[in-house]
């Protein structure tokens, strides 16, 4: 399987395989000797935590963050699990049910300044932001109406929800801000051009976070998924079929047909469970830890070396 993902990205990116081969060693964006987070971890035992926190996670409707928010109740912390529409409340009542869970399960949408003002009246130890959407396209044709949508979700309500809780963080000197961000917020891939630059903006807003909130006493990190199979990269791909028409657009059909033919390919995602549990280790990990903590770990390689060979390209 990992085989079949690395011929992939391969063929997507035109990089060397050896780029995809790197040794599995996580980004350090800090100058301490934090804990390791690995891929071993993730067939570890859940106890219940001795040290419960409070946690608030947003875009817990479905995919990593349902995954995330049921994972860290079980291990017996305080969940908020907010979710963008009412009928995903319903839903996600039903799901905590089914795995024998409590949560609190509230309404967001990220973008709506009274739920985020809502979620703020909730005393928390810990923010998740989760929420995010995508859209894919040839960006010499998208409507830019595309780009301004998805920043608004991935990126300013990230920022804003963050800042109605950083003050109380820094009051406390305590608290956490997790921002779930992507591989793609380092790499970028044909057509995801909306994608990518929501995450681009939200590694730069958390890398500011953290250089200003921790010496006030705030962690902030990021979490850098790869490509697993949450029907979320699937449907992402789809948008551009909303738009694209070949009888219109300049732009050839067939790398677009290609491109999310690649993404179908079989080994190129990957089950979200081995996700989820590091997520739920990293979250409320109280030993230090890198910045940025991203799986699959040959994902780490492909992105060190698509960074470097930015500065080797000619054009």
């Amino acid at each position: 399987m990992k085989e079949d993902r690395r011929n992939a990205i391969k063929s997507i990116t035109g990089l060397s395989a050896a780029a995809v081969m790197a040794p599995a060693v996580v980004a350090n964006a800090q100058e301490t000797t934090p804990t390791q987070v690995s891929a071993d971890d993730q067939a570890a035992p859940k106890p219940k935590t001795s040290n419960p926190q409070r946690i608030l996670v947003t875009g817990a409707g479905s995919g990593l963050g349902l995954g995330t928010a049921i994972g860290l109740a079980e291990n017996g912390h305080k969940v908020i699990a907010s979710v963008e529409i009412w009928p995903q409340v319903t839903l996600v009542k039903k799901a905590a049910e089914s795995a024998g869970v409590e949560m609190d399960i509230i309404k967001l949408d990220v973008t709506d300044k009274q739920d985020r003002e809502y979620a703020a009246s909730f005393d928390i130890d810990i923010l998740v932001n989760n929420a995010g959407i995508g859209a894919t396209g040839p960006i010499a044709e998208i409507d830019v109406n595309y780009f301004r949508e998805v920043m608004e979700v991935n990126t300013f309500a990230a920022i804003e929800l963050t800042q109605l809780f950083a003050r109380r963080f820094v009051e406390r000197k305590s608290g956490k801000i997790v921002f779930v961000s992507s591989v793609a917020g380092l790499t970028t891939f044909p057509f995801l051009s909306p994608y990518h630059a929501s995450k681009f903006a939200l590694e730069a807003a958390a890398q500011s976070f953290h250089n200003e909130l921790s010496p006030l006493g705030v962690r902030v990190c990021t979490i850098n998924p790869g490509p697993y199979d949450t029907g979320f990269n699937d449907r992402m791909y789809d948008v551009v079929d909303q738009w694209y028409d070949p009888k219109v657009n300049f732009t050839p059909e067939q790398p677009i047909r290609d491109m999310q033919a690649s993404m179908a390919e079989p080994g190129f995602q990957l089950d979200p469970q081995g996700m989820i549990d590091m997520i739920v280790k990293v979250i409320p990990m109280q030993d230090k830890h890198k910045f940025r903590v991203m799986l699959p770990e040959d994902f780490i390689g492909f992105s060190k070396d698509y960074q470097n060979n930015l500065w080797e390209i000619e054009v």
